[in-house]
């Protein structure tokens, strides 16, 4: 068996670039980001809403870890990517009600200049299972 596997559904949207869903190396899951494309049309119906975007990354975050065998409480360590960082209180409200679990998992939040498809969010993140 290789060191690696990687983690695939059809619950998540596919990459849009030469990238995995996500990676199981170990005891880890490393998710690669995610950006708001709805799975069941492979199109982005929210484009320019925030709390719709971050919604919906956060849906297909929670499908590729289940695809990995990993839940929210799994996650250990979360990156949020926002072109505008004065979304961030919408951001961190919805962040916080999906990871509204004991331990939430340590985070980093960037502005950048842009993130593709036009997206206002991206999430990626690392799960550990014990």
């Amino acid at each position: 068996m290789s060191p690696k596997q990687v983690i695939q559904t059809s619950n998540a949207p596919n990459p849009v670039g030469p990238y995995n869903q996500a990676i199981k190396a170990g005891n880890f899951i490393y998710c690669s980001g995610q950006i708001a494309i709805d799975p069941a049309s492979n199109e982005i119906t929210c484009l320019g809403d925030i709390e719709k975007e971050t919604i919906q990354v956060l849906k297909n975050l929670a499908e590729v870890l289940k695809a990995g065998g990993a839940k929210i409480e799994d996650v250990i360590k979360t990156t949020i990517y926002l072109t505008d960082l004065s979304n961030f209180q919408i951001v961190n409200n919805i962040y916080s009600d999906f990871f509204n679990i004991e331990n939430p998992p340590a985070r980093a939040c960037v502005e950048v200049s842009s993130l593709p498809k036009g997206v206002l969010v991206e999430i990626d993140c690392v799960a550990f299972l014990d």
